[in-house]
């Protein structure tokens, strides 16, 4: 069973969509911990499925390092074959990064090397792209530069607002998070 710790920053609709999936006894992960940078809507989901949750406030500390050490002090206590970023919203320091080596993945709402940062949609939107899509990779020191993992298109349709196409894409990345957590934990990706 991979064990799997998630940090969000938002709403957790990829935290819920795992706490789903890791309800049936035959999916091969289980969400041990919730960690997040702030008091996150999303924390609710781990308190319905009686998931350990952890906050960890870079506004508490003096230095950048000096909470991504206390965060990463909070997700090793758990002791998880896998991180996943699933909406968090804060860059990591090398030390989080290199601690993680291996374990440490990233959903991203676009075809990434294409928009990388915070705003991938909209930025597919004012370039005129007729897909986007999701990437799952890992992480590393840069932003959004991990090597990708897996990735999936979605179309970008005429009416389209950031808010629509956002929409659209994120039912694409719950399954696909999904399926990939399963492929990972069965061996057949394998990160190390």
């Amino acid at each position: 069973m991979l064990s799997v710790v998630v940090l969000i920053s938002g709403s957790g609709s990829n935290l819920l969509a795992l706490l789903q999936a890791s309800e049936n006894p035959l999916y091969p992960a289980k969400i041990v911990a919730v960690g997040s940078d702030r008091d996150a809507p999303g924390l609710a989901h781990a308190e319905l499925y009686e998931t350990d949750t952890f906050v960890v406030e870079p506004e508490r500390f003096s230095s950048r390092e000096l909470w991504a050490e206390t965060m990463l002090a909070n997700v090793m206590h758990h002791n998880p074959d896998l991180v996943i970023l699933a909406g968090f919203m804060r860059i990591l320091p090398a030390n989080f990064v290199q601690a993680l080596k291996g374990k440490l993945i990233n959903t991203h709402p676009s075809l990434l090397p294409d928009f990388p940062g915070a705003h991938a949609v909209r930025d597919a939107l004012t370039a005129g792209v007729s897909k986007t899509g999701v990437t799952i990779h890992k992480v590393d020191e840069g932003v959004d530069t991990g090597e990708i993992i897996v990735q999936q298109e979605v179309l970008v349709e005429t009416n389209d607002t950031v808010d629509v196409l956002h929409e659209r894409i994120k039912t694409v990345e719950r399954s696909l998070l999904v399926r990939t957590v399963q492929d990972i934990a069965d061996k057949k990706i394998l990160l190390g």
